[in-house]
């Protein structure tokens, strides 16, 4: 699943409904309330940082959820990379509404 010069970005990663013990990498502040993957993914191409999703894989911690995951490039730090997804994300949400 993992592939060389990518970074794999689960939903847990930017949920600020998880504590840091169930996955979230972000600070609270930054977080989404539920990320979708189609989200992550939106952000990610926004970013261009070329996102491949893989909708069947589940989250090591917690295996009987399959939220699935996200491949982004290696533009930059994981966690720069996962702070500017979570901007991008509030701001398509900002925009739907």
């Amino acid at each position: 699943m993992k592939e060389k010069g990518k970074y794999v970005i689960w939903p847990n990663y930017l949920d600020s409904m998880k504590t840091r013990k169930e996955g979230r990498r972000i600070p609270q502040k930054i977080a989404v309330e539920s990320p979708k993957l189609q989200e992550i993914e939106e952000a990610a191409k926004i970013l261009g940082l070329t996102p491949t999703t893989n909708p069947n894989a589940a989250y090591p911690r917690a295996g009987w959820e399959r939220k699935g995951c996200v491949l982004i490039d290696k533009k930059s730090s994981k966690l720069t990379n996962l702070k500017k997804i979570a901007e991008k994300i509030h701001e398509l949400r900002k925009s739907k509404i």
